[in-house]
């Protein structure tokens, strides 16, 4: 079991992994060994996420999300697969711990004071006296 939160933890075979080749630059290293960890989770599937949880990661994963509600994660910035399969599991921990937070609570709304209310009265008139003396012409 991975834990993820106190009432949160995913079971090992609810994961899988395959390895790739990294793109971009490391000559032989790249070209040679399969080193890239992509990660799946099938979201829509697992016991052990409540719904809540399951629909506010569906929404954080935007484009990492398939259609079928299984999450990929990738890594291949390290060298060693051990690394980027190290810093996969981090990300996918990482991503159900965002979405395991409760949404903030909604904005309460509130009146403005009667003071406030006042000094913007206020400041209203002086500006328009202001604006009143810029027109007047003297005979």
């Amino acid at each position: 079991m991975i834990p993820i939160t106190r009432r949160i933890a995913l079971d090992d075979s609810e994961l899988t992994e395959s390895f790739t080749r990294s793109s971009g630059p490391g000559g032989q290293n790249v070209n040679k060994v399969e080193t890239a960890v992509e990660l799946r989770f099938d979201v829509a599937n697992s016991p052990n996420l409540p719904d809540d949880v399951k629909a506010r990661l569906t929404k954080l994963a935007g484009r990492r999300m398939t259609l079928d509600g299984v999450l990929i994660v990738t890594a291949q910035e390290h060298r060693s697969q051990d690394r980027n399969r190290a810093e996969a599991m981090n990300k996918l921990v990482e991503l159900i711990r965002e979405a395991a937070k409760p949404p903030p609570p909604k904005r309460k709304p509130t009146k403005p004071t009667k003071g406030s209310q006042q000094r913007r009265m206020d400041s209203k008139a002086k500006r328009g006296a202001v604006k009143k003396l810029r027109n007047l012409r003297p005979e």
